[in-house]
């Protein structure tokens, strides 16, 4: 589907769609499923995650009872809600959305993502700290673990979470928490190389962990 300034925008931002967009000018789908409108291959997301319903009253966003959830700006969606412009949308732990009205009202690309000292690239699982790229290349499980909490800066995730996004479900049962420390210990070390001076990854007993991710000019 081809974005119109004529319509609202769907915008891709953090996850494997990174940088895509679509007009709303029809209901839209995203799920795992090969007929959904949006398809994003991975077992997080559910085979009918979420929809997007213009209205009279505007966008409504509705999740379709997935099993990881749908959040709008942090909360999750339990009923359907009309989206206001500049919403970000997170769909599982894997994509995030953002909800603008017109072309007019695009965010700037990535400026303020710029100014953070930790950054990273999906697509090539780059990262770079302090505007030093991370090298050689963290493992497929750092990078993993890493961009969950990338995704979610700020915000606790559990460990329980961290282990079934990071292995996935089907062996995420056989993983021990001295595996998860583990590889959060290797992730601290490899951040350190460049960084020793701040802690990123920040344990909340009894919680989880969330990301400190501040300006690169603190």
């Amino acid at each position: 589907m081809e974005p119109s300034q004529e319509y609202p925008l769907l915008v891709a931002k953090k996850g494997p769609l990174d940088g895509r967009r679509w007009s709303l000018s029809s209901s839209i789908v995203v799920g795992r499923d090969a007929n959904c409108d949006i398809i994003i291959d991975d077992r997080q997301v559910s085979r009918f995650h979420v929809r997007f319903t213009p209205s009279s009253g505007g966008i409504i966003l509705e999740d379709l009872g997935s099993k990881n959830g749908t959040h709008c700006n942090g909360n999750l969606i339990i009923n359907p809600i009309t989206l206001q412009d500049g919403d970000a949308i997170q769909v599982s732990l894997i994509q995030q959305f953002v909800f603008i009205t017109s072309d007019a009202t695009m965010p700037l690309s990535g400026d303020q993502e710029q100014a953070l000292s930790l950054s990273l690239d999906v697509r090539s699982r780059r990262v770079w700290v302090l505007n030093q790229q991370v090298n050689p290349s963290l493992s497929a499980l750092q990078f993993h673990l890493l961009q969950i909490l990338y995704e979610h800066t700020g915000q606790v995730v559990s460990r329980q979470e961290l282990v079934s996004w990071a292995w996935g479900e089907e062996q995420s049962a056989g993983v021990s928490d001295q595996a998860l420390d583990a590889l959060i210990r290797r992730l601290r070390d490899r951040l350190a190389e460049i960084d020793p001076d701040h802690n990123y990854i920040v344990t909340i007993r009894g919680h989880g962990l969330r990301l400190d991710n501040p300006n690169i000019f603190r």
